[in-house]
C-alpha cells in the first residue's frame, strides 16, 4: 500500500474511543467527554481549563481553550467566572450561561469534544507539542517524519497553518524539558505509536497513514491529543 492512500477516520471521538479501549495507552489520553453543557460544567469544576474542538476537523480551525476562575480568585465579585481563547483573542463571561451561549455560536450546531488542558512545557514561553507521521508501505509501517511545532507567540495552537514554527523534535525535548530526556521522549512516542497504530488497525482495517500529535506536559509526561488519518 502506497504511503499516501488508505481509510479516512474523519471522527476524533471514534479513535479516541479505540485507543481509550487500551491499557497502556488510555492513560496516556486526556479525560475527553462529547460536548454537552452538562460535560462542560463538570470538566471544568474538575480540570478548571479545557479545550474543546470539532469531532471533525484539522488545522486548529475551531480549538477553543476554555477556563474557569473559582470563587476566592483574582475576579471582581469573587465569584465563578469564565473565559475562552480562540486565536488570539479572550473573551470573559461573568456566568457559564453566557459561556455556553457564546460557544455554541461558535460551534454552529457540529458536535465537538472537551478534553483535559495539558499545561505544556514551552520554548521561550510559546508552548510545544510533536507530530509523528507514521505510514504503511510494501514492507510495513515506517516513519516518515517525528518534529516539533512550535505555537506563534500570543497563540496556543502550534499548527503550522496557524503561524507555528517547525523544529526537530530532539530541538524541542532538549530546549522545553532537558537535553538529557530526549532519547527517552523520542523512544516513548515511537512505543506509544506502534501500539496505538495495532488498536487503531485492527478495529479499522486499511488505514494507510497515520499522524499522532503529541504534547509533552511540565512535568515531563507523554499526552497524546489526537491521531489523524490524513496528517498534514
Amino acid at each position: 500500500m502506497g504511503g499516501h492512500k488508505g481509510r479516512q477516520l474523519a471522527s476524533k471521538w471514534v479513535k479516541t474511543e479505540a485507543l481509550l479501549s487500551h491499557i497502556d495507552i488510555a492513560p496516556h489520553i486526556p479525560p475527553t467527554k462529547r460536548f454537552t453543557a452538562e460535560n462542560l460544567r463538570s470538566m471544568l469544576d474538575a480540570h478548571h481549563m479545557v479545550v474543546v474542538k470539532p469531532v471533525v476537523g484539522a488545522g486548529g480551525h475551531g480549538v477553543i481553550k476554555v477556563t474557569k476562575r473559582s470563587r476566592g480568585s483574582k475576579s471582581a465579585s469573587g465569584a465563578e467566572s469564565y473565559a475562552f481563547t480562540y486565536y488570539a483573542q479572550t473573551k470573559r463571561f461573568a456566568s457559564f450561561a453566557a459561556l455556553i451561549g457564546a460557544l455554541n455560536k461558535k460551534r454552529k450546531g457540529r458536535a465537538y469534544l472537551i478534553q483535559k488542558g495539558i499545561d505544556l512545557a514551552t520554548v521561550d514561553g510559546r508552548p510545544i507539542d510533536y507530530r509523528v507521521k507514521y505510514v504503511k508501505t510494501e514492507k510495513g509501517w515506517v516513519y516518515r517524519a517525528i518534529v516539533g511545532r512550535i505555537a506563534k507567540p500570543g497563540l496556543f495552537v502550534t499548527n503550522l497553518c496557524r503561524g507555528g514554527t517547525l523544529v526537530k523534535s530532539a530541538f524541542g525535548i532538549s530546549r522545553s524539558i532537558s537535553p538529557a530526556e530526549v532519547a527517552e521522549k523520542k523512544s516513548k512516542m515511537r512505543e506509544l505509536t506502534v501500539l496505538s497504530t495495532g488498536v487503531l488497525e485492527k478495529k479499522y482495517p486499511g488505514i494507510g497513514q497515520l499522524g499522532f500529535d503529541y504534547g509533552i506536559d511540565k512535568q515531563g509526561k507523554i499526552w497524546i491529543f489526537e491521531v489523524n488519518t490524513r496528517p498534514q
